[in-house]
């Protein structure tokens, strides 16, 4: 399966509940690479690249997410794989 990047929004409850550690985690754990990052506006955003089925793993294990949180709506740009990480970070 080809290589992609996503970029997503995540919307909800997903601040304050441990979200961006659990995307982190999920995310190494299927081999990307990217970055995810809290939005001032209560959203969390992410970036993965990587093989298109692992993504959309993670992508399935994020809209559980960790207790405690809730996505109520994920909005996913498919875009290029474009080869610009070289691990999963999370971003301040």
């Amino acid at each position: 399966m080809k290589r992609i990047q996503a970029k997503v929004r995540f919307k909800g409850m997903v601040q304050g509940v441990g979200f961006r550690y659990f995307v982190c985690r999920t995310a190494l754990s299927h081999g990307l690479t990217g970055w995810v990052r809290n939005l001032l506006n209560g959203e969390v955003e992410a970036v993965f690249e990587g093989r298109e089925s692992e993504i959309r793993s993670v992508l399935e294990f994020c809209q559980q997410g960790p207790s405690g949180s809730r996505v109520s709506e994920m909005l996913i740009d498919w875009e290029e794989f474009r080869g610009e990480f070289e691990n999963f970070e999370i971003r301040r």
